[in-house]
């Protein structure tokens, strides 16, 4: 597998919601909430997953384990959706307990989990690394 367009856009956009998640989550602890740094940074990382989402779509690995080249990690694109909508319908009905769980759940699903299985041999990205 080689360094497409759709690859790298992939691979910017995951790497920049890794960076940016810790910041929406900060803006929103300790006594000092600021409410418009969380809102921004919230906001700059749901597109951020939005597009590594959209974009894993377009990613197929014939070589790995696969049907028609999707592979058990494309079951994170579903998982990814369904917690974005479950989190913004929670914040609506105004549940935030439940909206920062699902929120905190998927940073570390999507983003620390699934960079984890990324780096692993066998794997594009954790070819480049380890070889």
């Amino acid at each position: 597998m080689n360094m497409t367009p759709t690859i790298a856009i992939h691979m910017s956009a995951a790497l920049s919601a890794v960076i940016i998640g810790p910041l929406a989550i900060w803006a929103r602890q300790g006594r000092l909430v600021r409410p418009k740094l969380h809102r921004a940074f919230g906001y700059a990382w749901v597109t951020l997953m939005i597009i590594t989402a959209t974009s894993a779509i377009f990613i197929r690995d014939f070589q790995l384990p696969n049907i028609q080249g999707y592979t058990p990690i494309h079951l994170l694109v579903i998982a990814t959706f369904s917690s974005l909508i479950a989190a913004f319908r929670a914040l609506a009905k105004g549940n935030i307990p439940l909206h920062k769980g699902i929120m905190t759940l998927l940073y570390l699903g999507a983003c620390i989990i699934a960079g984890i299985f990324t780096l692993m041999p066998g794997r594009y990205l954790g070819n480049l690394l380890w070889s």
